[in-house]
């Protein structure tokens, strides 16, 4: 399975990467949307995992995009709590199409089984 990792923080990016490679996935990366949409359109992904907070083109926007061009793609919104509004974007993602979303920090193993679950979604 081909996983697309979305996410503007290069350690993170590249701690999930490893991590579900080891497990056997082919992982490709991005540092944003707008490049994570290019990326899918020349070869698209099994699963999106993408981060809702980035530069250039943020996971809302993302999100819409993917369900736009790539309605049959399930997505996972990866995000921390937001302490500036208060506001749980994660439900906003949900709402928008996200399959399933995943509260910042996690694990590998819960990484894993999310990205195992919107697949079979």
């Amino acid at each position: 399975m081909r996983v697309l990792i979305v996410e503007d923080s290069a350690g993170l990016r590249e701690i999930m990467c490893i991590g579900l490679q080891a497990r056997g996935y082919e992982v490709e990366q991005a540092a944003d949307g707008r490049e994570a949409l290019q990326l899918q359109r020349a070869r698209p992904a099994d699963v999106i995992v993408t981060d809702l907070f980035m530069p250039e083109m943020d996971g809302i926007e993302t999100i819409q995009n993917v369900k736009h061009e790539f309605p049959d793609t399930p997505v996972v919104a990866i995000s921390g709590v937001s302490t500036r509004t208060g506001a749980d974007f994660l439900e906003v993602a949900h709402e928008l199409g996200a399959a399933l979303v995943l509260r910042k920090p996690f694990t590998i193993p819960e990484l894993v089984a999310a990205v195992e679950r919107a697949a079979r979604a």
